[in-house]
């Protein structure tokens, strides 16, 4: 026990406080990189009866951000997705899988009404389209009502 306190009394007391700030700052950045902020995704759900033919509501994903869209449908099954990107009163642009059965990519960008973004059913009937410059929508190709439902996540 001597040794040690030998050893400490010949440290100089600047010295003691120089290492005890380096000692602070070392540890202040190892906490500081080591903090992660985690975000809540924001989600919007919406489910339709359509009728033959029928368009649903608008739906306005949110602007200048990735978007996953998702929509199934449960008359016919099927799932499809695309990741949207929203350029306010510029259009749509995406990318994703269409619904199973002939399943395949799809891509585009358009502001076009009526311009197909992605098959959601399992005979490629039910798609989400382009709506507007800023709006999206379901479509019903069938002659008969299809239910249906979407979800965004930004």
């Amino acid at each position: 026990m001597k040794a040690i306190t030998m050893r400490m009394q010949k440290f100089s007391r600047p010295g003691v406080i120089l290492m005890a700030t380096v000692v602070a700052i070392i540890t202040s950045i190892v906490v500081a990189n080591a903090t992660q902020t985690f975000a809540t995704p924001n989600a919007a759900y919406f489910a339709y009866s359509l009728a033959a033919g029928a368009n649903s509501a608008p739906i306005t994903p949110a602007t200048s951000r990735s978007v996953l869209v998702m929509g199934c449908c449960t008359t016919f099954y099927g799932v499809g997705q695309v990741s949207l990107f929203h350029i306010p009163s510029g259009g749509m642009v995406w990318t994703g899988v269409e619904s199973y059965g002939t399943a395949s990519i799809t891509q585009g960008s358009s502001s076009t009404a009526g311009t197909h973004i992605v098959f959601i059913d399992n005979s490629h009937a039910v798609e989400i389209q382009v709506a507007s410059a800023d709006t999206i929508r379901v479509h019903n190709f069938f002659s008969f009502a299809a239910t249906v439902n979407v979800t965004l996540i930004w």
